[in-house]
C-alpha cells in the first residue's frame, strides 16, 4: 500500500501542522483524526482564519448569545471565542507535545495586529494571552517587524513560547534568529527555561509579488523565473539557519541545553492556478523544519503529493535564482519589507472584518431573541 504522502513528510523528518481551526472540528473528531491518521502535530491560526471560521460556523451561536446576554462584544468577544478554541485544540495536541518532548504539539494564537508596531503593547498582550490560555503548548504569534524583535527577545527570555510570523526574506529571518538567541541567553543567565520558538517564513505571497514584477518585464529570461522566488528564498533561509546555528554564540547556548528555533513554512497554498497545488510541500522537504498547511492543501497532498528530501544541488540553484532576480532589478530583501507591511495590513483588515462580523451576528440575535 502506498504511504500517505503526509505521513511520508513526517517519515522524512518534517513536521506537519494544520493552518486552520474550526470549532466543529474540535468537537466532531476531525482534528483528532488528522492527528492520528495524517500525522498532524500542531496548529496555527491568525485573524483571517478566525474571521472565516466565525463568520461561517454556526457552532459559535450559543457562545455569542451568552456573551450578548453578559454584555460582552467586540474584541473581548473575539478573544473569548478564540481562547476557548485554542485551549481545546491545545488539549487535543497535548499528547503530541508530551511524546515529542515538547518539539511539536503547539497551537498558535496571534496578538492583535493593531499593535504590530508597538513593542510594549505586544509584550503586555502576549503575556496576558499566555496567562489566559494557560496551556504549556501555546505559542503566541508575534509579527517579525522591527518593533516585534525586542518583544520576541523579552518573551522568550520570560519562558513564553513564540511563533514569529510574517517573515518574507532572509534578512528578516536573520533578525529573528538573533532576537531568539538573545532571548535564550537572557533566560539562561536568569535561570529561566527559555520559551520554545518557530520562525514562520511565508511562501506564496513572495511568488505572487515577484511573478507580477517578472510579468511586467515581458522578457523570456524573466518568464523563466516565474514561481521560483519563494522556494529560493526559503532554501536560502535554511542555509542561513545552518550558518547561524554553527556560530560560536549558539554553540555556547546549545552547550547549556538550549533548543534551536525551528523554521516553519507558512502560506503554503499556491495562489497561481498554473502551479501545482502541492508545490510548496513537495519542494521544501527539509528535516527538522515544519510545514503548516490549510485543510484544502492538506487534502491535496494526501491525494497526490510526492514529497522528497531537498538535495544540496537545489540549494545551489536557489543562489543562482536569487542572483538572476537581482540582475533583473528585483531585490528579495527589499520586496520582503513590502510584503511584511502588506501582511500586517491584511491581518489588520481581517481583524476589523472579524469584529464587524461579530457585531452583525449579535444584532441578528437581538432581533430574533
Amino acid at each position: 500500500m502506498k504511504q500517505n504522502p503526509l505521513q511520508r513528510l513526517v517519515t522524512l523528518g518534517q513536521s506537519v501542522w494544520l493552518d486552520d481551526i474550526r470549532r466543529a472540528w474540535l468537537a466532531d473528531g476531525t482534528l483528532a483524526r488528522l492527528i492520528e491518521h495524517d500525522g498532524v502535530s500542531g496548529l496555527t491560526s491568525n485573524p483571517a482564519i478566525f474571521e472565516r471560521s466565525i463568520s461561517q460556523d454556526r457552532d459559535y451561536d450559543d457562545a455569542i448569545a451568552a456573551a450578548r446576554r453578559a454584555g460582552i462584544s467586540g474584541a473581548a468577544l473575539y478573544e473569548a471565542l478564540a481562547v476557548d478554541d485554542i485551549r481545546r485544540a491545545a488539549d487535543l495536541l497535548q499528547p503530541v507535545y508530551q511524546t515529542s518532548r515538547k518539539r511539536d504539539g503547539y497551537v498558535s494564537l496571534e496578538v492583535s495586529p493593531d499593535i504590530a508596531d508597538q513593542t510594549p503593547a505586544t509584550i503586555d498582550e502576549a503575556r496576558r494571552l499566555w496567562a489566559r490560555v494557560a496551556r504549556p503548548n501555546l505559542m503566541v504569534k508575534v509579527p517579525g517587524t522591527n518593533a516585534g524583535m525586542p518583544a520576541i527577545r523579552a518573551l522568550v527570555a520570560s519562558g513564553i513560547n513564540v511563533n514569529v510570523t510574517l517573515l518574507f526574506s532572509v534578512a528578516q529571518y536573520r533578525r529573528t534568529v538573533y532576537a531568539y538567541f538573545d532571548g535564550v541567553d537572557d533566560a539562561l543567565r536568569n535561570g529561566v527555561p527559555p520559551g520554545a520558538s518557530v520562525a514562520s517564513f511565508f511562501l506564496s505571497r513572495i511568488d505572487a509579488l515577484v511573478d507580477h514584477h517578472l510579468d511586467s518585464l515581458h522578457a523570456p529570461r524573466a518568464t523563466a523565473l516565474r514561481g521560483q522566488a519563494a522556494t529560493a528564498c526559503a532554501r536560502l533561509a535554511y542555509q542561513e539557519f545552518k550558518r547561524l546555528y554553527a556560530s560560536p554564540y549558539w554553540q555556547a547556548l546549545a552547550a547549556r541545553h538550549a533548543e534551536p528555533q525551528r523554521l516553519l513554512w507558512a502560506s503554503t497554498s499556491t495562489k497561481d492556478e498554473r502551479y501545482s497545488d502541492v508545490k510548496y510541500l513537495d519542494d521544501l522537504v527539509i528535516p527538522r523544519t515544519i510545514t503548516t498547511v490549510p485543510i484544502e492543501t492538506l487534502a491535496a497532498c494526501r491525494d497526490h503529493g510526492s514529497p522528497a528530501l531537498l538535495i544540496e544541488e537545489k540549494l545551489t540553484e536557489s543562489r543562482a535564482v536569487s542572483a538572476e532576480l537581482r540582475m533583473l532589478g528585483l531585490d528579495l530583501d527589499a520586496l520582503g519589507e513590502v510584503l511584511q507591511c502588506e501582511g500586517v495590513h491584511k491581518f489588520r483588515s481581517a481583524y476589523q472584518q472579524l469584529l464587524a462580523t461579530l457585531g452583525r451576528r449579535i444584532k441578528v440575535q437581538q432581533v430574533t431573541a
